[in-house]
């Protein structure tokens, strides 16, 4: 029979993998809201050429799906790892892409913002 502090714990520890799933999804719809305000309602608000906010908008949608996939697979390695008694640390490679897609999102948006013409 389990110890009653290490059942709490692990009970703990897979409410927190919920939250941490519905956090990757809101991440994920919020990057999808993104791409319909850049690539949609931003380039009827202008007078600039369309493709550039599209492109962007586009860049934010599969960004989005793409956190929406993560939410799965995270809570699928976490539930794996508490099932075996182990812990499943982030990938540094998965959480330098998730860095270098958010600054080249971050570039690109600021650079729309001050260079679109």
């Amino acid at each position: 029979m389990t110890e009653p502090g290490v059942e709490d714990a692990t009970r703990r520890t897979r409410l927190a993998n919920e939250r941490t799933y519905l956090a990757w999804w809101r991440t994920g719809l919020t990057a999808l809201a993104v791409a319909v305000g850049v690539g949609r309602l931003a380039p009827a608000l202008t007078h600039h050429a369309r493709w550039p906010y599209e492109a962007l908008g586009a860049a934010f949608g599969v960004v989005g799906v793409g956190f929406v996939l993560a939410a799965y697979l995270r809570t699928r390695a976490v539930e794996q790892a508490l099932r075996r008694g182990n812990y499943a640390p982030l990938s540094d490679r998965f959480s330098l892409v998730l860095t270098v897609t958010g600054l080249l999102l971050g570039v690109a948006t600021v650079a729309l913002v001050l260079f679109a013409r």
